[in-house]
């Protein structure tokens, strides 16, 4: 049995929720969840140019659970670019 998942320190909120390819309905595409601590692994290190160790210590998490966040993020990303998903933003 795993340990429960640690409360994670979020201050970013999103006003957009959904990405999408132009011309294709969202109906017709398949989603990709992206979580709110992604999102904020995202920001931190891409936008603010964190650094990791400045980054967990923002999220309180350790640099290692960061590192896995931020890897889940950009492997959905990617997925979603490669693939033509649309992106759904999860407000934890």
């Amino acid at each position: 049995m795993s340990r429960p998942k640690q409360k994670r320190c979020i201050r970013f909120n999103p006003e957009i929720l959904y990405f999408k390819p132009r011309g294709v309905p969202l109906s017709a595409l398949e989603e990709i969840e992206l979580l709110s601590d992604e999102l904020e692994a995202l920001k931190l290190h891409d936008v603010d140019e964190l650094d990791q160790i400045e980054a967990a210590k923002r999220m309180k998490v350790s640099q290692p659970t960061f590192g896995r966040i931020l890897d889940k993020a950009y492997k959905k990303i990617a997925k979603a670019i490669i693939k033509g998903n649309a992106i759904k933003i999860i407000k934890n």
